[in-house]
């Protein structure tokens, strides 16, 4: 049985009705922004500071609309499903990848098909947005 990594992610929009991506270094597979939930730590919470330390990105938690839970195989950490609280954000506010995140890109429904995804993100996220 695979250990699950519990993460808080955001389907972050733009005002182009485009979603955020992220890559973290190191690694090939683009996914949502967002991170582990520490102990003690509610979802919306996490979402806030790891997009503050990723994206230099201030949200308002209340902003924050929750879209559900949702469970795929880990894209980066092999054994590992990951169990995510996503939520769905809107920013008008421009991006600077920080801390792990190597690569940040705005896509829509074209330019994503060229990408490499995490399962998480192909499988269950996008087509929520997309469809």
């Amino acid at each position: 049985m695979a250990a699950t990594i519990h993460i808080a992610a955001a389907l972050l929009l733009n005002e182009q009705g485009q979603t955020l991506l992220v890559r973290k270094r190191g690694t090939r597979a683009f996914m949502q922004p967002g991170g582990k939930i520490e102990s003690g730590e509610q979802p919306a919470q996490a979402l806030v500071r790891e997009l503050e330390e990723e994206l230099g990105i201030a949200v308002d938690p209340a902003e924050a609309r929750f879209l559900g839970t949702y469970t795929a195989v880990a894209a980066n950490e092999p054994g590992h499903e990951v169990q995510c609280e996503l939520f769905q954000v809107r920013i008008k506010a421009q991006v600077s990848p920080a801390a792990e995140i190597e690569e940040a890109l705005w896509v829509d429904a074209t330019t994503v098909a060229k990408l490499e995804l995490a399962p998480l993100t192909r499988d269950q996220i996008l087509p929520l947005h997309y469809l």
